[in-house]
């Protein structure tokens, strides 16, 4: 089903969740002050307006309460991102997603009213770290401190070995929830069916049972 929703700040970060969304079918309301970044993403949304969001009275006519989400991506203008979303909570806006520029940014904007806080700079540098000191570890979902999601690289020693002989969920704690061969992705994975070399594994579970994966030999 499609969702309503509202993209404040069209920087990079802003213009490219509001495209994508977009792009997936998903009514999307495009919202900067920048007349030049509302011309820029008004032929990829359903709606873009020119607007102060910083002022309640334009938060109001756009009816922010309406939509399923509310993404404020305004993370370079920690004043006007805070205050927006602020208003945004106090407006009755549904579920909030805001862009932090650093640790005590997101700190703030959780006190204000978001729901989720993303770090778009420090996850990607999270994910190349990662990458470079675990070749088999191809990209990198943080959950919360305990949890994630890895596509992995499967280790050498796991080829030609099912799943259920792997017993991966008992032994790590993680749970595989898809398979990339070549250009598929299986979903639907009969534990029984050796695993090929190449096979990139997609898993979700504990962050110290990944650990564990990775010190395997690849």
């Amino acid at each position: 089903m499609a969702k309503s929703i509202a993209v404040i700040g069209i920087g990079r970060f802003g213009f490219s969740v509001a495209k994508t969304l977009s792009q997936l079918g998903h009514q999307v309301l495009a919202v900067d002050v920048n007349e030049e970044q509302i011309k820029l993403a008004s032929g990829y949304v359903t709606h873009a307006v020119q607007a102060d969001t910083t002022d309640e009275r334009a938060l109001i006519q756009l009816g922010i309460r309406n939509f399923d989400f509310v993404v404020i991506s305004m993370g370079d203008d920690i004043r006007a991102s805070i205050l927006t979303t602020v208003i945004c909570k106090e407006q009755g806006a549904k579920y909030i997603i805001a862009k932090a520029a650093d640790d005590l940014h997101a700190r703030l904007l959780y006190k204000t009213g978001a729901d989720k806080v993303v770090q778009p700079e420090t996850e990607a540098g999270i994910r190349l770290a990662k990458s470079l000191v675990s070749e088999n570890i191809i990209d990198y979902l943080e959950l919360s401190d305990e949890y994630s999601v890895h596509e992995i690289r499967i280790p050498k020693i796991w080829v030609g070995k099912s799943l259920a002989s792997l017993d991966i969920r008992v032994k790590y704690d993680v749970t595989v929830i898809g398979i990339r061969r070549s250009e598929t992705i299986l979903v639907t994975l009969d534990p029984n069916e050796p695993l090929l070399a190449g096979d990139i594994i997609i898993m979700i579970g504990s962050n110290k049972g990944f650990e564990q994966i990775c010190s395997l030999k690849s």
